[in-house]
């Protein structure tokens, strides 16, 4: 798993973290039923607090990406396969938009009033 943390961004650590889990799962780095490092070894490899990491893996836990177990530790989920027809998906839609001259502004605040 490859999550690079930028301690300088204004967005929380425990924020960036979430968001680079969910990256991985939406490439298809991360698949389901794979083991994640424990909270206390990430924590350690990133050099931030463990409670960063937990509240990280927790976000993802509600999400229903990851589900945490004593002595399991925090295991991706069968989500994480939606999440890639998600990212592809994505994928498509901004090439369609790029075609179509749409700004990524634009194709926001559609995306955006979609989900009202």
């Amino acid at each position: 798993m490859l999550v690079t943390i930028d301690p300088g961004s204004e967005e929380p650590l425990f924020e960036q973290l979430a968001a680079g889990i969910r990256r991985e799962a939406a490439t298809g780095a991360l698949r389901p039923g794979e083991r994640l490092p424990t909270a206390r070894e990430l924590a350690a490899s990133l050099g931030m607090n463990l409670h960063t990491v937990l509240r990280a893996y927790q976000d993802l836990r509600e999400e229903g990406l990851i589900d945490m177990r004593r002595g399991r530790g925090a295991v991706v989920t069968d989500a994480a396969a939606h999440w890639q027809s998600l990212s592809r998906e994505i994928d498509d839609l901004v090439d369609r938009a790029r075609t179509l001259g749409v700004s990524a502004d634009t194709l926001s605040s559609l995306v955006k009033e979609a989900f009202r």
